[in-house]
Order: structure tokens, then C-alpha cells, then sequence
């Protein structure tokens, strides 16, 4: 399971900021899987630049700012949502050692 479609599946739910989505992210692994909020925001802006999700509005009052799907976005998060699971591999997309 890549970050990057996990957070998107998230954000297919609705907006959401960074904070947000490592809150959701880790209640849903159910706390076994920590994710650093830098990993969060440096995927939210390489989402960005590759044109799956854009900003949404000003940041808040806290200056925290909230991104959405567009509809390229959407494609891709469905299309992984069909695509079978690899079972051979690390579940969390690392290198394996030898």
C-alpha cells in the first residue's frame, strides 16, 4: 500500500488538510503504521505538481491548508482501487534487503 493512493483515497471522501489525513491514516492502520506530517504535506505537494489533487481556498486560521482530488485524482485513485494487491511484497512499499 503506496502513501500516496492512501492519502488520496482519504481525500476522495472529502477535503482535507494534512493533520487531517495523518489522523485518519494512522486510525485506520490502527496506530501501526505512524506517518510522519512532513511525509504527509511533501506527498499532498508531489500530488499537486502531478496535477491528482489542488488546493482548496486560503488556509485557516491555524494556516493550515486543505486539498482535494481533481478529476485526474479521481481516475487514479479508482484505478487502484480495482488493481489487485501484490500479497509478495512489503505492505508499506519498502525495499526489501537482502
Amino acid at each position: 500500500m503506496s502513501i500516496r493512493h492512501s492519502l488520496m483515497a482519504l481525500l476522495k471522501q472529502g477535503p482535507r488538510h494534512g493533520y487531517q489525513l495523518r489522523a485518519e491514516f494512522e486510525a485506520r492502520t490502527g496506530g501501526t503504521w505512524p506517518l510522519n506530517v512532513g511525509q504527509v504535506y511533501t506527498t499532498l505537494q508531489r500530488l499537486q505538481r502531478d496535477g491528482l489533487v489542488d488546493v482548496v481556498g486560503e488556509a485557516d486560521h491555524d494556516g493550515r491548508i486543505a486539498y482535494q482530488l481533481t478529476a485526474t485524482g479521481q481516475a487514479d485513485v479508482d484505478a487502484w482501487f480495482i488493481s489487485p494487491v501484490d500479497k509478495s511484497g512489503d505492505p508499506r512499499g519498502g525495499c526489501r534487503s537482502s
